[in-house]
């Protein structure tokens, strides 16, 4: 609850006529101060009332790729029974705020009101509390409360589409390495047999010895595993323009691009951060959404300059072996970093590395190594549909 400039001066007004009245002898100063005194007690108690309001919002829809149209339609009603609600009311969207009229909102009755929410910018927008501010008929008194939750739009980077995706790679006994555009079917295991199963994966002999139909189950061994790695390290994209980093949110276009490539043609693919979030927001349901919410974080640096982070994701990455086609996309602040990615083409057959913003061309380094510079993210999808071999 806050007192306005003019309910401070009324009280200021009526202790100096109350304190002047009775010192002096003045009823008709006194008279004044008790009015002043019950006016402001008065303002106190109007603003004190609590209306009761139920808030439900529904984003349409809730999860847009950026510059799509997103919407949110807000109700409010008014869940009591004795009198009408004057309110002034503002809903928090993102950083603005956009006014709610409540304006003889009666018992029972609920008001609507639809507006745009900004997708300029790839993140997380959180939409609400309503912010409910109840004034005094005087203008003495102002208290704000918040009505409802707050209910988050997913805002996705931009997929750009690619129409080329990497092969995987399946050993021979001779131990060479061969490229598999669509993965091989080895058989697996039995299982009992199902309505709906194909009569030419019933395994008869087995079926025989066992008294019921058992049918194959195979899989596909070699199917192109891909891993898109994303360098979110603020040391990767120095360059700013408006206080955002264009080169990250190229390298999160271009990753998005990917993940929906490898999607469509039913190929494994993870996303992984080089330097992970400590407090990824609650809601997410897959990569693109990990990519509306992530941010440049430091890496932290050790004691010989190198970055923390990065070696933790090269590491890891070298041991766990996530995939055959690795994808590490960052920016020109990276550039000196490459070599510890290039070691990894022992471990990943397929390796190519993205760098966007760089105003040079950045050097491949180690043999073999792919290195596609660009200055967005359309720019890489057509290098990208330009590789020949992975």
């Amino acid at each position: 609850m806050g007192i306005t400039a003019r309910g401070v001066g009324l009280l200021v007004a009526a202790v100096v006529l109350l304190g002047v009245g009775f010192r002096y002898a003045y009823p008709e100063l006194a008279v004044l101060g008790v009015a002043a005194a019950v006016a402001v007690g008065y303002a106190l108690v109007s603003a004190a009332w609590r209306p009761r309001l139920t808030v439900e919002r529904v984003a349409d829809p809730d999860r847009v790729a950026r510059g799509e149209p997103a919407a949110m339609t807000l109700t409010v009603r008014n869940a009591g029974r004795l009198r009408a609600a004057n309110l002034v009311a503002e809903d928090r969207c993102g950083g603005a705020l956009v006014p709610v009229p409540l304006l003889r909102l009666r018992p029972g009755h609920d008001t609507e009101v639809r507006y745009d929410v900004p997708t300029r910018r790839r993140g997380v927008v959180p939409v609400g509390p309503l912010r409910v501010t109840r004034r005094d008929p005087l203008g003495l008194v102002a208290l704000a409360r918040s009505y409802g939750d707050s209910v988050p739009v997913w805002v996705h980077p931009r997929i750009h589409p690619l129409a080329a995706v990497p092969t995987g790679s399946g050993r021979s006994l001779d131990g060479r390495t061969d490229s598999v555009p669509h993965g091989s079917i080895t058989f697996d295991s039995l299982r009992e047999y199902v309505v709906g199963d194909e009569l030419r994966r019933v395994h008869w002999r087995t079926s025989a010895r066992v008294g019921e139909l058992m049918v194959r189950e195979n899989v596909d061994t070699s199917l192109p595993r891909i891993v898109v790695v994303l360098d979110n390290r603020v040391s990767a994209h120095p360059h700013r323009l408006a206080g955002v980093a264009e080169s990250f949110e190229s390298a999160c276009e271009a990753a998005a691009s990917v993940l929906a490539a490898a999607v469509r043609e039913d190929l494994p693919v993870s996303l992984l951060l080089v330097a992970p979030a400590h407090d990824e927001p609650a809601g997410v349901t897959g990569p693109l959404d990990r990519l509306a919410a992530v941010e440049l974080t430091d890496g932290g640096k050790l004691t010989d300059g190198r970055e923390d982070s990065l070696r933790t994701a090269m590491t890891r990455l070298r041991q766990e072996r996530l995939g055959d086609t690795l994808v590490f996309l960052t920016g020109p602040g990276a550039r000196a970093d490459l070599g510890p990615v290039g070691a990894l083409r022992g471990a990943y057959p397929s390796l190519v590395i993205g760098v966007f913003g760089a105003a040079e061309p950045t050097p491949p380094g180690a043999a073999g190594l792919l290195v596609v510079d660009a200055a967005d993210a359309a720019e890489f999808a057509a290098e990208w549909d330009g590789i020949r071999r992975w």
